[in-house]
């Protein structure tokens, strides 16, 4: 297959790109600063000679976005809107000028987009959908998506929640405050964590790509969620780390700000499961949190 990656330059799309090569497949990246073969300068707002190769492309997949991992000023809420809208906007009159578009076109979203909560397991069908900040990046991301129809084109938006790798992400982090003893619950410690391991998520692109019966919204997340507490508590007896300090909410709140990040990212109860996934078929190689930190941590 022929395959774009709109801002592919990251954790995500770095491991995309080998999981695919690997499989024989071409892969093109489109990104801000190319340097190695197969990447092609776009400026992720508007068109240029990148657009020539969407043509008779089989697959697009669009994963640009500013990282949310930062403080939501100003001047980044504005970047983490304009990043995702003005990319998936200008990737759609890329699209619209095809003669032969993308068979399929995948398109980031985030498992940030349901309500928090500790309780209701959100399916793509149950899925309460919130009011924040976050969400409506969430809302107003997969509303830009879906605004047109291309019939040769289907479309996927992905709402993907934490991915575990030990590559980029939020794993290397979770295992360097574990190490400094600071690996216990965060907050309350109820808060559910959704999550995926690296290779189920490569696995589960690659499950929608050959499933022509899936289209719309999925959730690409691991089917077994679980507490802030219980993720720490295995995290801990996997590294061996005999104890781990518990950080309360004002704890959390100052370390944020020094860190340049939000208490969000780690308070936040995201408890989301992959109805559309399972249904269609797809098997989790690591379905359990047990299962990931082993392969992970060795």
């Amino acid at each position: 297959m022929k395959i774009i990656i709109a801002g592919g330059t990251g954790f995500l799309g770095d491991r995309l790109k080998k999981f695919f090569t690997s499989r024989g497949h071409r892969v093109f990246i489109l990104t801000r600063q190319p340097g190695q073969e197969h990447e092609i300068y776009w400026d992720a707002r508007t068109l240029g000679d990148w657009k020539d190769y969407l043509e008779e492309a089989d697959v697009l997949i669009n994963l640009t976005g500013k990282s949310v991992d930062c403080r939501y000023n100003e001047k980044n809420r504005q970047e983490i809107y304009t990043s995702r809208i003005d990319s998936t906007r200008v990737l759609q009159e890329a699209v619209d000028q095809c003669g032969h578009p993308p068979k399929i076109w995948l398109n980031a979203s985030s498992a940030t987009i349901y309500d928090h909560s500790e309780q209701h397991l959100n399916t793509e069908a149950n899925g309460i959908i919130g009011d924040d900040f976050s969400m409506n990046i969430c809302k107003s991301w997969e509303a830009e998506f879906f605004r047109a129809e291309n019939p040769e084109t289907r479309k996927v938006a992905l709402r993907t929640s934490i991915v575990m790798g030990n590559s980029g992400g939020a794993f290397p982090k979770l295992k360097a405050v574990t190490k400094l003893f600071l690996g216990g619950k965060q907050g309350s410690g109820r808060q559910k964590v959704s999550w995926i391991h690296i290779g189920d998520f490569c696995r589960a692109v690659e499950w929608i790509i050959d499933h022509a019966e899936i289209s719309g919204v999925i959730n690409v997340t691991a089917p077994q969620p679980l507490t802030n507490a219980e993720m720490m508590n295995k995290l801990r007896k996997r590294m061996k780390m005999p104890f781990g300090l518990n950080a309360a909410v004002w704890q959390l709140k100052i370390a944020s700000f020094f860190l340049r990040t939000e208490t969000e990212l780690l308070l936040k109860s995201r408890n989301v499961y992959p109805e559309k996934l399972l249904h269609s078929g797809f098997s989790f190689a690591y379905p359990d949190m047990e299962a990931a930190l082993k392969d992970l941590i060795k």
